[in-house]
């Protein structure tokens, strides 16, 4: 396989193999509507050669919103006329783009959605902290109705495809997790598969019928979580074949949870930032301040695994020899030597890149210029603390100017 070549994701043919992976934007209003700034951060992605376009998630309800400003929304009709001038915007410069759909569950917090935090159990996030509302059965198929309804949507607003997103311990994730799922009803954990897969089939299914099969659909999943009880090596391969069953058109594959999110992204804990800018942590306190630095996050820090090249390959690897469907790798490519590996080596379809993207907007132009290329970032996840703040997203510090 070239990396440089054209390849397909369903009927969506792209210029290559790289894709932007979903990366949140802090761009919209409150409301949801794209603004300028999300219109110019997409153009200038698209014309920066790109094979494909994941966007960052946008929210099928309003109280499926995350904690984090400027979210994107995709949750009314109205919302299709600005979504359309995006779709022009990036289908101008030959590129494809898929939106994200999700709904946080109990990753959020009520003060900021002024709506009840729900989840599949009553079992709370580690770092939101807020006991949600089981979500009852018809309300279950409320939601699935709107996830369909909001990939309609987005494909009358001319994206290439949608993706669910069913990773990162968001709603789907949590029905699918048996450290999470505790019902008894039909949405409980799957006698044949051992996770809790009926809640994403369902929601597949419909976004089948209100699209189409041709309407190309992707599902994010996580490899594995930081739970005391973990989704094993069996529950991954039996979600693969579950997702190779319903016959989606890709599958990306990243790691854990909102809760331990640094082990998402890997890299630096910037201490003295999170104490400055993350809601559930600044504080003017200097006791609190003297527990959190010297106490609270050295046991985080101790949860954390840290920065290696390609860290979720495995895993991608391990769906190939399970599934038919095309794999999109993410997590850790940093240079043009990493991508082949995992492209040429080891036939991994995509390669999903995040951070590279933020620092580099050109980062593929480079490489495929100049081979030896390394990416700029350098994994101080300043970008990934100051989303919980209400900046949008960018480069805070590069090994260049």
């Amino acid at each position: 396989m070239e990396i440089f070549a054209k390849a397909s994701i369903g009927n969506c043919i792209l210029k290559n193999r790289i894709i932007r992976s979903g990366t949140y934007e802090g761009m919209c209003d409150d409301k949801g509507f794209p603004g300028a700034q999300y219109y110019s951060l997409y153009e200038t992605l698209a014309k920066n050669d790109i094979g494909g376009i994941i966007t960052g998630f946008a929210y099928i309800s309003e109280e499926g919103k995350a904690m984090q400003s400027g979210q994107a929304g995709i949750d009314e009709k109205a919302k299709i006329q600005y979504y359309k001038k995006l779709t022009d915007i990036v289908h101008h410069y030959n590129s494809k783009i898929f939106l994200q759909i999700a709904h946080t569950g109990r990753q959020t917090i009520q003060s900021v959605t002024q709506n009840t935090v729900v989840g599949c159990s009553k079992k709370k996030s580690i770092y939101f902290r807020e006991t949600p509302k089981i979500l009852s059965t018809s309300e279950i198929y409320t939601l699935i109705e709107k996830f369909g309804r909001s990939a309609l949507y987005a494909k009358e607003s001319g994206f290439d495809g949608v993706q669910l997103q069913a990773a990162h311990g968001y709603l789907i994730h949590q029905f699918l997790m048996p450290s999470v799922n505790n019902r008894n009803d039909e949405f409980g954990i799957d006698p044949e598969y051992g996770i809790g897969c009926r809640f994403l089939g369902l929601i597949i299914d419909n976004i089948r019928e209100k699209c189409g099969i041709e309407f190309p659909l992707l599902v994010k999943i996580s490899g594995s979580d930081d739970y005391r009880v973990k989704f094993t090596e069996k529950n991954f391969k039996d979600l693969i074949a579950y997702l190779d069953k319903k016959r989606v058109d890709a599958i990306e594959i990243s790691y854990g949870s909102m809760d331990y999110a640094l082990n998402i992204f890997r890299g630096d804990f910037p201490t003295e930032l999170i104490l400055a800018k993350n809601p559930f942590f600044k504080t003017h306190n200097p006791l609190r301040r003297i527990f959190l630095r010297n106490i609270l996050f050295p046991y985080i820090r101790s949860k954390l695994y840290a920065f290696s090249p390609i860290y979720n390959l495995k895993y991608a690897i391990m769906a190939k020899q399970h599934s038919g469907i095309p794999i999109i790798s993410v997590g850790g490519y940093r240079n043009l030597e990493e991508i082949e590996f995992a492209i040429m080596k080891n036939h991994i379809d995509f390669v999903g890149i995040c951070r590279p993207f933020i620092a580099e907007p050109d980062y593929i132009k480079k490489i495929s210029k100049n081979k030896s290329h390394q990416s700029s970032c350098i994994n101080c996840n300043y970008c990934a603390i100051m989303c919980d703040t209400k900046h949008y997203t960018k480069c805070y510090k590069t090994t260049t100017s």
